[in-house]
């Protein structure tokens, strides 16, 4: 079983900066780490290697210095590391990066074999946007399992994959079939200690870098700013509420302690209590 491990090097949350014009993220002088969601997808596929063996391969896109998110991936136990850098990169947005990531993942696919699961995190730390992913799938024409909790049974020689999906209404559990991409879900396992036979491995390992034309890019005008229709207008902080909390007295039982609560929540918003009752009234 082939994994291919999509990760991003991103900036260090805790010391980002926003530039004053350009409204894009200054990356410059700050600490990178790899995305942390990413490190959940990077232990699922060396889960999975684990119990029906294959190979995991990580692949980034981004500056030479990507190079160093890559090795700790080796480090952790991924296989091979690819490296997709070009200036005709720079300044990507989401479509253009899923654009040259899937590009990436079709050329591994003929080196090293097809990859029967593409793993990304649910989204990245820097954008938030959730949209590489899918773009990768669409790109690609696989099967997309998003916001994956929990990857509960494979069976490689079906070529089948069930997995539990995280959704407003609760848990799905759906069964699908390989190849598909799956994003996995923060919490979803832990990410397990390198041992020192792969640091060792990893620092010595050749990390495979590819240009535009390597990974078998035809367009570059689809990468890179060129390729990227998003405009950011506006980049603020969350201003702090101003109304404090109320503070609601219990009562004697449960039930005077709920419907005191319910009484302050309807003096706040009135238009509520017609709302339920209407849905009342529906429902019965």
């Amino acid at each position: 079983m082939h994994s291919v491990v999509c990760i991003k090097q991103v900036p260090d949350s805790a010391q980002i900066r926003v530039h004053p014009v350009t409204n894009t993220i200054m990356r410059q002088g700050v600490p990178t780490i790899i995305n942390p969601y990413d490190l959940f997808a990077l232990e699922a596929a060396l889960r999975l290697r684990d119990a029906h063996g294959g190979t995991v391969t990580v692949v980034t896109m981004g500056p030479p210095t990507a190079a160093d998110s890559l090795r700790k991936a080796l480090a952790f136990g991924a296989d091979r590391a690819v490296l997709l850098t070009d200036r005709f990169f720079a300044g990507s947005d989401t479509l253009a990066t899923s654009y040259a990531l899937a590009a990436a993942v079709a050329r591994i696919g003929e080196v090293y074999g097809r990859a029967d699961i593409v793993f990304t995190g649910k989204q990245t730390i820097d954008g938030d946007t959730a949209q590489v992913g899918p773009g990768i799938a669409k790109r690609l024409g696989l099967i997309q399992l998003t916001y994956v909790a929990r990857i509960a049974a494979v069976d490689a020689a079906a070529g089948t994959i069930e997995v539990e999906r995280r959704a407003e209404g609760g848990t799905q559990h759906l069964a699908s079939r390989l190849p598909c991409l799956v994003t996995m879900l923060d919490g979803s396992n832990e990410m397990r200690r390198g041992t020192m036979a792969d640091a060792l491995a990893a620092a010595r390992a050749e990390v495979v870098t590819w240009s535009a034309k390597d990974a078998g890019i035809e367009d570059v005008g689809k990468c890179g700013l060129r390729g990227s229709p998003t405009v950011v207008k506006r980049v603020f902080g969350v201003s702090p509420r101003a109304e404090k909390a109320t503070m609601i007295e219990p009562g004697a039982t449960a039930r005077d302690t709920a419907e005191a609560l319910l009484a302050a929540i309807l003096e706040r918003q009135p238009a509520l209590e017609s709302d339920l009752a209407q849905a009342a009234a529906t429902a019965g």
